[in-house]
């Protein structure tokens, strides 16, 4: 056969496991990665929770489909946004969504016999954690837990692509992370829409998280976000699973907004008394915690004095990383009909705690200062010789060597700090 393929890929931890799933099924069924090029078809995964994120997948869209290549599209843009992608990009071969990327070879081959475009929506995934992969990146394996979310928040559109939660059984999330550690893999990612939902036949997140740290070997594992709804309810054993020295002192725990009104327009269902409980119980535990969060801007009615609210948590959170979004709305979203703020005001008010956050990172990473300790090397740096590893608790290190240090474990002493990464020499 010796068919190529090229693949664009965008957007988050589990749509960045559907790529390496669907690179690994096409490489076991006799196809080859190649560049843009050489390549016979092109697969785009694409994301489109945000609207410049999907304003830049179709601009990747329209750039591919000028080549006159068999072009695959992937991902949720296809359920978010399926009228769009019939409007500027005419000439696909095939459209599948998330829960359709064990098809893929079978995509592969149909519009090799058929001139016909196809559509591919399946109800149900594949077990994910049980098909093949290849490894964007040899040291840190990602294994999906769960998909979907059976949330209903009214800005997002996420569970329009990849429907309601549905739960990997835990034994197969187990043999993945076996199968990885013993691939090289030193980092172990946990990820879904929503973490803190995981149960399946009663395993629960911290008792997942126990079973995944007894796998042999050494390696971390990052717990991705956790949604302080269900978080609140698991509390006492979360921090208890947490207490294993594989796991990561790293928690993403979105807060979005500390305005009750906005909280309550948004669905979220928890209040902001409930983050910071868990913030509280999660730094008495584990000062050294990285704390992430996020927060949207100018949601519609937010006030100022809304705005201010979440000013004043952020200041109490003091959270390392901050993912600030505008808000913007997105298709079949309840918050889409609401009346929309000006963009100015937005503007400004993003860019004001834009540079609060910064403040508050820098200063959190001033106290890393001096710190002496192991650090993985999971990441190769942007410049010769840079290489980027991450400490116990998940801080960037960013250290200077010749050698190729990818994937292994050096002691480091940190020399400098930024606002969003540490300096380190290694001793």
């Amino acid at each position: 056969m010796n068919k190529s393929f090229f693949v664009k890929s965008f957007g988050c931890s589990a749509n960045r496991s559907d790529t390496e799933i669907m690179i690994g099924l096409l490489e076991k069924a006799g196809y080859s990665l190649t560049d843009l090029k050489e390549a016979d078809y092109v697969l785009v995964n694409t994301c489109a929770v945000k609207q410049p994120t999907e304003d830049r997948v179709i601009s990747t869209l329209k750039q591919i489909s000028s080549l006159n290549k068999k072009l695959i599209i992937a991902g949720c843009l296809p359920r978010i946004n399926f009228e769009r992608i019939k409007k500027t990009v005419s000439n696909f071969s095939a459209i599948l969504d998330p829960r359709s990327v064990h098809l893929i070879v079978e995509v592969m081959k149909r519009i090799d016999d058929s001139q016909d475009k196809l559509l591919i929506f399946s109800d149900e995934p594949a077990i994910k954690p049980s098909l093949p992969k290849h490894l964007l990146n040899p040291v840190t394996g990602i294994v999906q837990i769960a998909e979907g979310c059976f949330m209903a928040c009214t800005y997002c559109c996420t569970r329009f692509a990849r429907g309601s939660t549905y739960c990997y059984p835990d034994y197969e999330i187990v043999n993945e992370v076996d199968r990885l550690t013993k691939k090289g893999c030193k980092e172990i990612w946990i990820t879904s829409q929503d973490n803190s939902v995981y149960n399946f036949k009663g395993t629960k997140l911290p008792q997942l998280i126990e079973k995944i740290c007894k796998v042999d070997g050494e390696f971390f594992v990052r717990v991705g976000m956790i949604n302080p709804l269900r978080t609140k309810m698991m509390l006492k054993d979360l921090l208890e699973s947490y207490r294993n020295g594989k796991v990561y002192k790293f928690l993403h725990l979105p807060l979005q907004s500390a305005s009750e009104k906005i909280l309550e327009l948004m669905k979220r269902g928890y209040s902001p008394k409930d983050v910071i409980k868990i913030v509280d119980a999660f730094k008495a535990s584990f000062p050294s915690l990285t704390l992430s969060t996020d927060v949207i801007v100018g949601f519609p009615n937010e006030d100022e004095e809304d705005f201010e609210d979440t000013i004043e948590l952020i200041r109490r959170m003091k959270p390392d990383i901050v993912n600030i979004s505008k808000f913007g709305a997105r298709p079949k979203t309840e918050a889409s009909k609401l009346k929309q703020l000006p963009r100015d005001i937005i503007e400004k008010r993003c860019k004001s705690l834009v540079q609060i956050v910064r403040e508050i990172s820098y200063n959190k990473n001033l106290k890393w200062l001096n710190w002496a300790g192991r650090c993985l090397i999971n990441e190769k740096g942007k410049k010769d010789g840079s290489w980027i590893g991450r400490n116990f608790a998940y801080k960037p290190i960013v250290v200077k060597s010749g050698q190729n240090l990818l994937g292994r474990f050096v002691d480091v002493e940190i020399i400098e700090a930024r606002s969003n990464y540490l300096l380190g020499k290694i001793v």
